[in-house]
């Protein structure tokens, strides 16, 4: 016996060794870090918003926070790739987003010195300063569109080691650092009354050291310039061979704001372009696992202490509605349950003290099933559990850190997918309660909660869809290959898993209620006008905003401004807090209107924790303002996702109102005696 344990033992220490093998090897998807040598070749990739993680040489699109319409990137007059340009592979949460990954002029980083001047020659640490990229010739139209590009804020980013440049604006008052998505195509001078084109990049590439010939890369700026190029002794350059020195620029040093000064590519109706950029490596102490850290606090642009205050607040509203609860629970329902209980033994009591007020009187209508449209709420109630489960997951995979940002549309994948497969809970909870309000038609409330919020939400996208077709140049249109993978997804999986569901809560017992209700209504009396149906609604949804409303600035920024956001932690923190808000701020007004005699709380319940969404999107037409657009396209974009964003809130809060109402009033009729 002692030999097989210690054989035992042996084999559980071998099976550990083996193990901790297995989890150092092992990393989240995007983040393993990569060492390059002396003479290895890094790639760099050029663009105007963001990439997926391809290797490749690649350019995306041109974006603006003002029209929100991206175009595709060589629509402009741009260095362009030989051999013509190539469209890379994409995940489905990038073509989403409207990112379309083509090549871009070869951008090598090696030690080996290539001769082509239409190549950025970046070389592993060493410094390169005014190389010339390639030239090229705008006429009126090409000029026109650059104009109209740098008066709209289009931008552009490039990416090294799958992190993106931060912006280097350089000024004679100050030096502004950006580190959101991308860098300006030009700016426009108002007291000249010109317009200028950044036509040089000075590029720096800070590296860390790790191990001996083992650098990782930390940190990627690019400093942009306007400059009017010229020859030497106004040489020419037919872009074949090596290009002639420029006057314009030194060779031996990088670009700087003086040497640019007084020297800006003024753009004209018809004008040459040569673009050119440096190359400057610096060694940092950065370590390679912090390198992210600067770019998703935007530079401490936001502090931390903003985020605490949005939880704080929150906590606040929670401890209130808590207290409120917390009153009602142990006085008034605890002194209502206890008279309600008591028995009348003896005869000298007053009659008119055992009589019966309240939220008892109730008793035989409380459960009775909702007479205007309970299909219509079932399906409701699956849709909202469907989107609060994807919701609660994304956010808690996102927190731990599955999702990250250096995989670029890996998160708006990770929602539709979660969506998708958590049909099964909408069917399942949809039929469980239809088939509580004895309802008949179940194929039918199956087919209504598969199709319902995903079909609105489909032909939306479709429509805006067309609408982003309409512009040439746009890449926000998605292919119709996207389109019927999306397709695919709905009706080959979320569809069969919808039906699953509803199959297996049709088989469940319907929910068993403490008290069952007469067949005679019972006349409801009339309540004061603060106890009426349209204004508790109104105010339902007041406190579950105000407990995420400071979180909902940054999530609007990160969706509409090109900002990061990546505090997934206080969201985490501030969704919990919200649906703990939902379901007390619903059973408080609940308690209220059943002392009112007031049973027909089902769809109120819904509609007073869902009118949470109302105040949602009436804050966005209040943040529409800061993208400062008048175009017709930015107003359908930014409204018709507000409304499927919005229209999702409205269902999970409502969802989560209703099972909580639900809930309270099974247990304050489970605690009374009734004749």
């Amino acid at each position: 016996p002692l030999r097989v344990e210690t054989r035992t033992a042996r084999m559980r220490v071998l099976a550990l060794v083996l193990l901790g093998r297995h989890v150092y090897a092992f990393y989240l998807p995007g983040v393993a870090p990569r060492e390059y040598k002396v003479g290895e070749k890094v790639e760099l990739k050029v663009m105007a918003k963001c990439l997926s993680n391809n290797l490749a040489n690649q350019v995306n699109k041109l974006t603006s926070i003002h029209t929100q319409l991206p175009y595709d990137y060589y629509s402009h007059r741009f260095c362009k790739p030989h051999g013509g340009v190539k469209t890379s592979a994409e995940n489905l949460g990038e073509f989403l987003s409207g990112d379309r990954i083509e090549n871009s002029p070869q951008v090598v980083l090696d030690l080996t010195i290539l001769e082509c001047n239409s190549r950025y020659l970046l070389f592993m640490r060493r410094d390169q300063y005014c190389n010339v990229l390639c030239q090229v010739k705008l006429d009126a139209g090409h000029t026109a569109q650059f104009k109209r590009s740098i008066d709209e804020s289009y931008h552009h980013n490039w990416i090294v080691d799958n992190i993106p440049a931060a912006s280097v604006i350089d000024t004679e008052a100050f030096v502004t650092t950006s580190y959101s998505r991308g860098f300006p195509v030009g700016y426009y001078d108002r007291v000249a009354g010109k317009h200028y084109l950044y036509n040089h990049a000075s590029i720096v590439i800070e590296y860390h050291e790790a191990v001996p010939n083992g650098n990782r890369i930390v940190g990627f700026y690019v400093e942009p310039f306007s400059i009017n190029h010229a020859f030497v002794a106004k040489a020419t350059w037919d872009g074949k061979h090596a290009a002639p020195p420029l006057e314009t620029c030194s060779n031996t040093e990088p670009m700087e704001l003086k040497r640019a000064k007084d020297r800006g590519l003024a753009l004209t109706k018809a004008i040459k372009i040569i673009y050119t950029y440096d190359i400057v490596w610096k060694p940092s102490n950065i370590k390679w696992a912090s390198r992210w850290d600067i770019y998703l606090s935007m530079d401490n642009a936001v502090p931390k202490i903003v985020h605490w205050f949005s939880i704080i607040n929150s906590l606040m509203i929670v401890l209130c509605l808590t207290v409120m609860i917390a009153i009602i629970l142990a006085r008034n329902l605890r002194r209502d349950i206890s008279q309600y209980n008591r028995l009348p033994l003896d005869e000298d009591i007053d009659p008119a003290a055992n009589e019966e007020t309240g939220w008892k009187l109730v008793h035989q209508d409380v459960f009775r099933p909702p007479k205007t449209c309970p299909m219509l709420l079932c399906v409701f109630i699956g849709s909202g559990v469907q989107v609060l489960v994807m919701a609660f997951a994304t956010i808690a995979f996102a927190a731990v850190g599955f999702i990250s940002p250096s995989n670029r549309g890996s998160l708006m994948f990770v929602m539709l997918l979660l969506f998708v497969l958590m049909g099964a809970f909408a069917g399942y909870h949809c039929a469980r309660i239809y088939k509580t309000f004895k309802g008949q038609r179940w194929q039918r409330a199956t087919l209504a909660t598969a199709t319902l919020f995903p079909g609105g939400s489909f032909f939306v996208f479709v429509g805006l869809d067309l609408a982003l077709a309409s512009y040439q140049g746009s890449t926000g249109a998605v292919p119709m290959s996207t389109l019927v993978t999306l397709l695919c997804l709905w009706f080959g999986i979320s569809v069969p898993l919808v039906f699953l569901g509803a199959y297996l809560g049709f088989r469940k017992e319907p929910i068993e209620f403490p008290v069952k209700y007469s067949n005679i209504p019972r006349p409801i009396p009339a309540a004061p006008w603060y106890l009426g149906t349209s204004f508790t609604i109104a105010i339902g949804g007041v406190l579950p905003f105000g407990a995420c409303f400071v979180e909902l600035f940054f999530i609007l920024s990160s969706m509409w401004m090109d900002q990061y956001y990546y505090v997934f932690g206080f969201t985490f923190l501030v969704f919990a807090i919200l649906m703990i808000t939902c379901a007390e701020i619903t059973i408080v007004l609940l308690y209220f209107q059943l002392c009112a005699e007031d049973y027909l709380w089902w769809w109120r319940a819904f509609l007073t924790s869902g009118s949470t969404a109302a105040y949602v999107f009436l804050y966005s037409t209040f943040y529409f303002s800061k993208l400062e657009s008048n175009l017709p396209i930015t107003y359908f974009l930014f409204f018709g996702y507000m409304s499927i964003i919005s229209f999702g809130i409205f269902l999970f809060t409502g969802t989560i109102g209703l099972y909580a109402a639900l809930w309270f009033n099974i247990v304050i009729f489970r605690s009374i005696k009734v004749d």
